[in-house]
């Protein structure tokens, strides 16, 4: 064997080592995490709170008609067009009528706290009630008039409000990051002259590539949460993530932009076309692939942040709603799922729960990243 032949084998073996090393160790990661978490998945993991509430809540009641839908097993509560069911956690809300007074039951604290679902009764007024309570006894507790005051709790145990905020707090910040890291991605590569002061751009969008990301926790803490007065909220945390991925943004954005043959400009323009519609109409449609590869990768860095996000969003596992309107808010504060899951490991040791987490984390990603596919593959279509 020659040399070069000893060479050119010697790199392929380095090529296949290395491609071999990463396939290997990225099906460990993934058969670890399904391992340890995935006995935890179901449809409860995936609907219910993170954490049991109970409340005590207040309802005026009326009066529905029983109807010929409610099966033996269970109940139907007349005053307020519900229906329980018997479980191992007790009597458990199976059916509620669009009608229902329940939609607007208010606690103690005069907060509205909508019966749903899944939640279970504990007890009516002065009368307890559990999975041993026979259903007369049940029908009973309810019989009289006017408001019916209730042990409401809402099972937890699910990732459900961290999905939500999840989710929530990747569509805020791709709605900032996207516009700003393209509009200045296109200044950069089809307006500004390329000199020294965009050199010098360029090197500080590396520099900020480049920072940790608890640094930017801290800015987002300093300035958005405490001098505009933000407070811990999505939005803060949103405003945080955008700064941070700006740089992922533009640089891809840029280098989309420059494979665009120049020709394609040339061609744009000796039809009459100006700058903007050469811009709108030629160079982004073909720069799009390379676009939305940073897209991609912003959804990826906002899915697996956490340091960023501890001081801008919260750590409490809740659903970003307005405890007045009972919408969600991008001034609520919540926790991501990559966040609850660094908690869980950090302060309960809880492995399987944060392996849990993470496949619901694996599941979300690569949803996400087909939906980024489909999107370019009609957006593509459109511009050919």
């Amino acid at each position: 064997m020659t040399s070069r032949k000893m060479k050119d084998w010697l790199v392929s073996v380095v090529i296949w080592t290395a491609a071999t090393a990463s396939a290997g160790i990225l099906i460990v990661i993934v058969g670890f995490i399904f391992s340890n978490g995935w006995s935890l998945i179901s449809m409860d993991f995936l609907t219910r709170d993170y954490e049991d509430t109970l409340r005590i809540v207040h309802v005026e009641g009326t009066y529905f008609e029983t109807g010929s839908h409610v099966p033996d097993d269970r109940i139907f509560i007349e005053r307020l067009g519900i229906t329980l069911e018997a479980s191992t956690y007790g009597w458990v809300v199976n059916h509620i009528d669009s009608n229902s007074p329940v939609h607007h039951a208010v606690d103690n604290a005069g907060q509205v706290f909508p019966i749903r679902r899944g939640h279970v009764i504990e007890g009516v007024s002065d009368t307890r009630i559990n999975e041993n309570t026979p259903a007369t006894y049940v029908v009973e507790a309810f019989a009289g008039d006017g408001f019916i005051s209730m042990r409401v709790r809402s099972l937890g145990g699910g990732v459900w409000p961290l999905i939500v905020s999840t989710v929530m707090l990747i569509g805020i910040t791709l709605i900032f990051v996207v516009p700003i890291g393209v509009l200045a991605a296109i200044y950069m590569v089809e307006y500004a002259k390329q000199g020294r002061g965009v050199r010098i751009i360029r090197f500080a969008i590396e520099i900020l590539a480049g920072m940790p990301s608890v640094v930017y926790g801290l800015f987002g803490m300093m300035f958005f949460v405490r001098i505009l007065g933000i407070g811990q909220s999505m939005l803060a945390g949103a405003l945080t993530m955008t700064i941070l991925l700006l740089p992922i943004m533009i640089r891809s954005s840029e280098e989309a932009l420059k494979t665009v043959p120049q020709s394609y400009r040339e061609a744009s323009f000796g039809l009459g076309a100006n700058k903007i519609q050469t811009i709108w109409k030629a160079i982004l449609p073909s720069a799009l692939p390379g676009i939305m590869v940073g897209v991609i990768l912003s959804i990826g860095r906002i899915v697996g942040e956490s340091a960023a996000l501890l001081f801008t969003v919260g750590t409490f596992a809740r659903m970003p709603i307005n405890p007045d309107g009972r919408v969600l808010s991008v001034f609520e504060s919540g926790a991501t799922l990559t966040l609850r899951a660094f908690i869980e490991v950090k302060e309960h040791g809880n492995i399987e729960m944060a392996a849990a987490i993470g496949v619901v984390i694996l599941v979300i990603v690569f949803t996400l990243n087909i939906l980024s596919k489909l999107i370019l593959k009609t957006f593509g279509k459109g511009a050919h």
